[in-house]
């Protein structure tokens, strides 16, 4: 399984847009572990949206879509949309 993915940091008020074939989990751990890259900026990233695909390739075509977007806006709203209302 492979899976697209956004994460969030509220100190930067930033969002970061990837995609991996690990456990959500096991990848956000590397994003707040001591690296070099945009990620390691901060040490508060959360996962807010995640979609699962079936190849990599699709993965790869939702991340460049979703970075392709260049929109706080049309990312909040995937988000948002994402959220299973309560």
């Amino acid at each position: 399984m492979y899976s697209t993915y956004i994460l969030y940091s509220a100190s930067l008020d930033k969002y970061y847009i990837g995609s991996t074939s690990l456990p959500i989990a096991d990848r956000l751990r590397r994003h707040l572990t001591d690296h070099d890259g945009f990620t390691a900026k901060a040490k508060d990233w959360i996962v807010v949206y995640i979609q699962e695909f079936v190849s990599k390739e699709l993965a790869l075509a939702r991340e460049k879509q979703i970075k392709n977007w260049r929109s706080r806006r049309m990312i909040e709203a995937v988000i948002a949309k994402s959220i299973p209302n309560t």
